[in-house]
C-alpha cells in the first residue's frame, strides 16, 4: 500500500471556531492531523458530506443509468414489432444469432479502450473527460438511426463501445477522493440503483416510442437511437456545468471553503488518491500488474459477468416468449425485474452501512441466490417460474456488485493506481459481455435453451467404452428435441444418467 505520509504533510490545518475563525496550522505528523480533525464536530462532517453527497449522487446516478439505457437499448429494440416489416431484424436483413454480435462487438471496443481512457481521466479532468465520453457517445447513438444494413450496425457499435469507455471507472476512481473507503457503499449504492432504474425507463421509453413506428417515415426502432442520442448529447452539458474535480480543484473553491477543502482530503484513508498527485505514475501502474488482487477480482468479475450480462441481454426476449402480454405491452415485462433490483439494491446498502458482516462474507449468499436463479432457467417450464427466476437471477447480478466495488475501491492507491487497475479490471472483466449475448444461440431454441449435459455425459461413457475395443458406438445418441428428463423433482433418476 502506498506511503501518503508526505502527501499529508502537505495538507493545510486550519484549527478554528464553530464561528468560522481560523488559523491554519501545516500538519506534519499523524498526530496533527488528528488534531486537525478533532476541531471538525460531528455536524459539521455531516454539513460537508452533504453537500458533497447533493454534488455527486444525482450527477453520477443519471448519467450511470443513461449509458445502460443507451447500450441496453438493443435488447429492446430487437423486440420492438417483432414479425414485423418494420422490426430491426427485417429492416437490416440480420438473424437472431447475428444480431447477438451487436452487444459482444460493443464490449470488444469497450475492453479495448476502457485504460487508455481512464489514464487521460486526471490529466483532463474528471468533469472535462466524463462530459466528453457523454457528448461522444451520444452522437454515435443518434448515428445508429441512419444504419441501412448489419455491417453500418456493427460499426456503429464499436464506437459506441469505444466513446463509452471509462466513464463507470473514471467515476469510481474519482469517487475515491471524496469519500473513504468504508463509505463507498453509498454512492457505489446510488450508482447501480440508478443503473437498474434503466431497466424500468428503458422499458418505458420503449414502450412509448413504439407507437411512433412510421412518424416521418421511420420504424419505431430508429426515434428510439435517435431521442436517446439527443437526450445524452444534451446530459454532456449539464456534466460539464456542474460536476466537480477534486476537493481542491480550483473549481470546489466554489462551493466549499478552504477549510471544508482540507478536511475532505485529511480525512481520507492513506492509500486515497490526492488532488495534488501527479496525473500519471508508471510506478503505480507496475505495482497494479504485480498485485495478485487484480487479478482475483478480475477472475470473479468475468465469472459473474458471463452470467449476469447473458441475462441481461436476453431478458426482453425470455419476457416476450412467456406469452403474457403482447405487442407493445411486452416491454413493460422488463420492468418487474429492474423494479424489484433497485429495492434489493436499497436493502444491500441499508444492510452494508451496518457493517453487520464483511464485504466478501456479503457477495456469497447473492452468488448463491443467482446460481438458484439459473437452476430455476433450467429446470422449470411454466412461464410464472421463468418471470420469477428473470426477478431473482436480475436481483442477484445487482447487488453482487454493491460489496464489491466498495470492496474493491478500499485496495487501491494512488491516482494513477486506482484509475488503472479499476480500468484495467473492469475491461477485462468485460469479457461477459462479449461471450454472454452468444451463449444463446438460436439452435438452442427449441427447448427454452437448456443443453442436454447429463445425457450428454450418459452417452460418453458407452462410447468410450467402444472405443477401447475397437469399436464404434451407434445405439443411442444425445437427444436435443426431445431431450430426457432425468430429474423427478430433486432426485436424479439414476437409471437414466
Amino acid at each position: 500500500m502506498a506511503d501518503h505520509t508526505a502527501d499529508v504533510s502537505k495538507e493545510a490545518a486550519e484549527i478554528s471556531s464553530n464561528d468560522g475563525g481560523s488559523e491554519s496550522l501545516p500538519p506534519t505528523a499523524a498526530s496533527d492531523k488528528a488534531a486537525f480533525l478533532a476541531t471538525f464536530s460531528r455536524a459539521e462532517d455531516k454539513a460537508i458530506m452533504k453537500k458533497v453527497d447533493r454534488r455527486f449522487l444525482l450527477l453520477i446516478g443519471i448519467p450511470y443509468m443513461t449509458k445502460n439505457i443507451d447500450y441496453q437499448n438493443a435488447a429492446n429494440v430487437k423486440v420492438l414489432q417483432v414479425g414485423q416489416p418494420s422490426n430491426v431484424l427485417r429492416e437490416l436483413n440480420i438473424t437472431p444469432n447475428a444480431y447477438n454480435w451487436v452487444q459482444s462487438i460493443y464490449f470488444i471496443a469497450y475492453i479495448i479502450f476502457e485504460v487508455p481512457s481512464n489514464l487521460l481521466l486526471k490529466k483532463f479532468t474528471p468533469r472535462l473527460w466524463q462530459s466528453r465520453i457523454c457528448l461522444s457517445w451520444g452522437i454515435v447513438l443518434a448515428c445508429h438511426a441512419a444504419v441501412q444494413n448489419k455491417e453500418s450496425l456493427y460499426t456503429v457499435r464499436f464506437l459506441l463501445g469505444m466513446m463509452e469507455a471509462g466513464m463507470f471507472p473514471g467515476l469510481a476512481a474519482q469517487l475515491t477522493s471524496w469519500y473513504r473507503s468504508d463509505e463507498m457503499e453509498k454512492p457505489i449504492m446510488w450508482m447501480f440503483g440508478w443503473q437498474n432504474l434503466s431497466g424500468v425507463v428503458g422499458s418505458l421509453l420503449a414502450y412509448g416510442i413504439s407507437y411512433m413506428d412510421g412518424v416521418c417515415g421511420m420504424s419505431a426502432w430508429r426515434w428510439v437511437y435517435l431521442l436517446e442520442g439527443i437526450y445524452t448529447i444534451l446530459l454532456a452539458g449539464v456534466i460539464y456545468l456542474v460536476l466537480p474535480d477534486y476537493p481542491k480543484s480550483p473549481r470546489s473553491s466554489k462551493w466549499l471553503t478552504e477549510r471544508e477543502q482540507d478536511y475532505l482530503e485529511a480525512r481520507l484513508s492513506e492509500n486515497a488518491p490526492r488532488t495534488d498527485e501527479a496525473a500519471f505514475s508508471k510506478q503505480e501502474v507496475f505495482t497494479s500488474l504485480k498485485d495478485p488482487r487484480t487479478y482475483s477480482f478480475m477472475t470473479n468479475q468475468i465469472l459473474v459477468n458471463l452470467a449476469g450480462y447473458g441475462l441481461q441481454w436476453y431478458l426482453p426476449t425470455i419476457t416476450t416468449n412467456l406469452g403474457f402480454a403482447g405487442l407493445p405491452h411486452n416491454q413493460l415485462l422488463n420492468i418487474g425485474p429492474a423494479g424489484a433490483s433497485v429495492i434489493a439494491i436499497i436493502m444491500a446498502g441499508w444492510l452494508l452501512k451496518q457493517a453487520y458482516v464483511t464485504r466478501p462474507a456479503f457477495t456469497q449468499p447473492t452468488n448463491v441466490t443467482m446460481v438458484i436463479s439459473f437452476i430455476l432457467f433450467f429446470t422449470v417450464s411454466a412461464p410464472e417460474a421463468i418471470y420469477a427466476a428473470c426477478i431473482i437471477g436480475t436481483m442477484s447480478y445487482s447487488v453482487y456488485f454493491i460489496p464489491f466495488w466498495a470492496w474493491r475501491s478500499s485496495t487501491l492507491a494512488g491516482a494513477t493506481g486506482t484509475a488503472f487497475t479499476l480500468a484495467f479490471q473492469s475491461s477485462i472483466g468485460q469479457i461477459g459481455g462479449v461471450i454472454g449475448p452468444q451463449l444463446f444461440q438460436s439452435k438452442f431454441a427449441h427447448n427454452g435453451y437448456k443443453t442436454p449435459s447429463w445425457d450428454v455425459r450418459r452417452i460418453r461413457r458407452p462410447r468410450i467404452k467402444a472405443e477401447n475395443e475397437g469399436k464404434v458406438y451407434g445405439d443411442d445418441d444425445v437427444r436435443f428435441y426431445q431431450e430426457r428428463d432425468f430429474y423427478h423433482g430433486l432426485r436424479k433418476d439414476e437409471a437414466k444418467a
